[in-house]
């Protein structure tokens, strides 16, 4: 096992994130899903120190899913495979033809299908194993770039959340480096020269998400505090003066025929 030396700035906000959800129980099976990317190598190391400097007893295992994009993936996620055995961590490869899949259904979000078959494999192998959670690398820069594309896209306020239990499964999906920025995961991965493997995907780079994610700099220029303004934005003790949810037709008829002067029942 490779000696485990995470930065305490790192180490305090992933054990933040734990203590604040509640993320990491006593007993826990956590499959981690494993892209080979740098967020979801420290992920792993995270957690491979999180285990062996505390008192919580928990097991760790990876998945990787190959969404066929690529013929050489398994070349590609051999780094990320190496890395997991050299942290203790078992880790398999599972493809789903997620390329065809995109293809097969035209003009629909290829983002969305990739993203729900990809958590579909994650949940049928985390029941088949008995892992009981899921752990995904997700960070606060993908917590405000969600809240924010939400808000573009469909005038919602939300984003995803830290702990998440999915009732169908019965899987609880955790993400422990919530509070950790992406600047801090790429300083890591260049200071410990993490070997990464690039995302296959062929529409990486040109999607909504790192359209708003280019907004958020951008925008960051002329306003300073924005990405911490939005992430605060993201509580919920932060709603101040919002207008009351719009009324049906039905509420309002007794309104409008009043204001008209008569009612249903007698003309004016």
């Amino acid at each position: 096992m490779i000696e485990l030396n995470l930065p305490q700035i790192i180490f305090s906000k992933v054990i933040r994130a734990v203590v604040e959800f509640e993320l990491i129980d006593d007993g826990d099976k956590i499959l981690i899903g494993m892209s080979g990317g740098k967020d979801s190598l420290l992920l792993a190391y995270a957690l491979a120190c999180l285990k062996q400097r505390t008192k919580k007893n928990f097991s760790l295992s990876a998945l990787t899913i190959d969404p066929k994009f690529t013929d050489d993936f398994a070349e590609k996620i051999s780094r990320a495979k190496k890395f997991c055995n050299d942290l203790n961590i078992p880790h398999e490869v599972h493809e789903v033809d997620i390329a065809a899949l995109i293809r097969e259904q035209g003009n629909g979000s290829p983002c969305f299908t990739c993203a729900y078959f990809r958590r579909a494999a994650m949940n049928r192998r985390a029941n088949e194993i008995g892992a009981n959670k899921i752990a995904y690398a997700h960070h606060l820069d993908d917590a405000v770039e969600t809240f924010f594309m939400s808000l573009l896209s469909s005038g919602q306020l939300t984003t995803f959340q830290p702990k998440t239990f999915l009732d169908r499964t019965n899987i609880t999906v955790i993400r422990p480096l919530v509070y950790l920025r992406e600047s801090e995961t790429e300083t890591f991965a260049a200071e410990h020269s993490l070997n990464i493997t690039k995302s296959p995907c062929p529409f990486d780079g040109s999607t909504n998400r790192q359209t708003v994610k280019n907004l958020i700099v951008e925008l960051g220029k002329i306003f300073p505090d924005l990405f911490s303004h939005l992430a605060t934005a993201m509580r919920k003790n932060s709603i101040g003066e919002l207008w009351d949810a719009p009324k049906s037709r039905a509420d309002m008829r007794a309104a409008y025929f009043a204001l008209k002067g008569f009612d249903k029942k007698n003309k004016p």
